[in-house]
């Protein structure tokens, strides 16, 4: 269970906890409040309410632990980890990460994938996934720089939102080597020796 009060490079602070089933009107607004540039490029439609109720619903199940970070009441970043539920990949998790601009470039998304890699190695996972299409340039240099690789790009084998065909980046990272880089990371950031 994550509570935690966090510091950002800024100063900001920020409140980081699991994702609950009534948190559904702050996701909506959260959601919402994403430029469609932001928007355009994840797995579905979070303007829509049913659709965001239905995500939610998973998190009861087990296969997916969801956390946020607060300010001041509202939501500004929200994090996943699924899990596999097939035999054959069940050492496996996905990562899910997004961030609200005004909080992007401040390590929140550094700590968010530190608190998913905490649940990660709880449920005994050994490797974690992410995957993304490819002009989601941001979100591949902050994995590159936390050690993930690139496995494969499939062309032309999704669509986002408005229905635009675009290449899959699959990159992967090991526990071990993912808690490495998150320990150096952090260990040598400014903002955190201040704190």
């Amino acid at each position: 269970m994550v509570e935690k009060t966090e510091t950002l490079k800024d100063g900001t602070k920020v409140t980081l906890r699991d994702l609950r089933p009534d948190d559904i009107d702050r996701l909506m607004k959260f959601y919402r409040a994403l430029p469609a540039q932001d928007r355009k490029y994840l797995r579905v439609d979070v303007t829509k309410r049913r659709i965001v109720a239905q995500r939610l619903q998973r998190i009861g199940t087990g296969d997916v632990i969801g956390i946020v970070a607060l300010h001041n009441g509202d939501i500004v970043a929200h994090g996943a980890l699924e899990l596999s539920g097939e035999q054959w990949s069940k050492h496996q998790g996905e990562i899910r990460l997004i961030i609200a601009r005004p909080f992007q470039h401040k390590g929140l998304g550094t700590i968010m994938v530190r608190e998913l890699y905490f649940i990660a190695f709880q449920r005994k996972l050994e490797t974690i996934i992410v995957r993304m299409m490819r002009p989601q340039v941001g979100a591949q240099h902050i994995f590159r720089k936390l050690g993930f690789r690139e496995e494969t790009l499939l062309p032309d084998y999704v669509k986002d939102i408005e229905g635009g065909t675009q290449d899959l980046l699959i990159m992967t990272c090991s526990i071990k080597d993912l808690w490495k880089e998150l320990d150096h990371f952090l260990r040598d950031t400014d903002w955190q020796r201040r704190r």
